[in-house]
């Protein structure tokens, strides 16, 4: 083969080689976190047969055998340092031979359980023998072939190739020839194979702070919740727990033994300034109005002065003129409760003092939960 056509294929070649690798290395980071490939160390015993350059004057097919010590680099290239030898009959008298020493890579494509084709390219250097002179010249060859796993360590693999050598002592008058090949192989890896990557282990979540949660959503945080799992609606205190809750009528005061046994009119039974009084009933009606899903329990109390069957009628007047002022306000009967009187029980002050006495004649509208 003439120089010039050499050196176009060879540029050819690589750049099919370069182009190839590309792709495969494009396709490997898409799929790195997926695929994985076996780094052992290989020895690849090879035979095959030579169709020898007519020009070098020797017989034209012959047998070669090789050994070559590798490994892949990547899930789609690896790396050989290989020797391998021939010898022909010369076409007049005596032998030549051939040992060659260099490094090959190969580019695959495919997965590693198929049959996976690649690109194959090397240098070496060859030392000749033969009746007239022993040396040695650089070499370099390209070619194509296939490869299948057959085991979890040990691979086959077929090649064609162009081998160019440029030897310008075996004829003085040529400076190189080009030889084709075909080359079988068996690749076997050393040592145990790879473990198979350990499935991702899921990490636990973190358990969540129980300052940040509020399961029975009474909008107190399950660490300061004393009661979980109150009802829905339920009116609680700072622990959590069910909690009375109470509109204050605090201001709202009844004279003594007022009011008397039928009377309607709270403005009366009121001590004065009875304006007090009665604004502060009032802005319960604000507030019964602005939250229409709430419903109280009209209470009334007296102080400890006088007999109790006395008292528990006057608690119960007391409640029902109150009642009554609500609904006559707006308010409607079926958010109310009672009215229940409770006489002189639950006093929320002494009943030693005027003053004491006088807050506890009152009433209450307590908030049902």
């Amino acid at each position: 083969m003439k120089r010039k056509g050499l050196f176009l294929l060879i540029g050819l070649a690589l750049g099919g080689v370069g182009a190839v690798h590309a792709q495969d290395t494009a396709g490997d980071t898409a799929s790195s976190t997926s695929s994985s490939y076996d780094g052992r160390w290989y020895i690849a015993p090879t035979v095959g047969g030579y169709y020898n350059d007519t020009d070098r004057n020797t017989n034209s097919r012959q047998v070669y055998y090789g050994l070559g010590f590798g490994k892949f680099i990547s899930n789609n290239a690896s790396i050989d340092i290989f020797a391998d030898r021939t010898k022909r009959d010369n076409d007049g008298v005596g032998h030549w031979s051939n040992n060659s020493y260099g490094v090959a890579a190969r580019f695959y494509a495919g997965a590693w359980d198929a049959w996976r084709p690649y690109l194959l390219a090397g240098v070496m250097g060859s030392y000749h023998h033969n009746p007239s002179d022993n040396g040695w010249s650089p070499a370099a060859e390209l070619g194509v072939g296939v490869s299948k796993t057959i085991t979890d360590s040990s691979d086959v693999r077929v090649e064609a190739g162009y081998r160019y050598d440029w030897d310008d002592k075996t004829v003085s008058k040529n400076n190189g020839y080009g030889d084709w090949f075909l080359g079988f192989s068996i690749v076997s890896r050393f040592g145990a194979p790879p473990a198979a990557p350990a499935a991702p282990v899921a990490v636990a979540p973190a358990a969540p702070d129980c300052s940040t949660l509020d399961s029975d959503g009474d909008g107190v945080n399950d660490c300061d919740d004393k009661c979980p799992n109150t009802p829905a609606g339920t009116i609680v205190g700072p622990d959590g727990c069910p909690q009375k809750v109470v509109i204050d009528l605090r201001g709202v005061n009844f004279k003594f033994d007022r009011p008397k046994k039928g009377e309607k009119n709270i403005g009366p039974s009121l001590q004065e300034p009875t304006s007090e009084s009665l604004g502060v009933l009032d802005q319960a009606v604000d507030t019964l109005q602005r939250y229409p899903q709430v419903k109280v329990m009209v209470a009334g109390y007296t102080d400890s002065v006088g007999k109790d069957a006395y008292n528990q009628g006057l608690s119960e007047r007391r409640s029902k003129i109150v009642y009554d002022y609500l609904t006559a306000h707006g308010i409607g009967a079926d958010r109310l409760e009672g009215p229940v009187g409770h006489g002189k029980n639950n006093p929320i002050d002494t009943n030693d003092t005027a003053e004491g006495r006088a807050r506890n004649r009152r009433t209450e509208l307590q908030v049902q939960q």
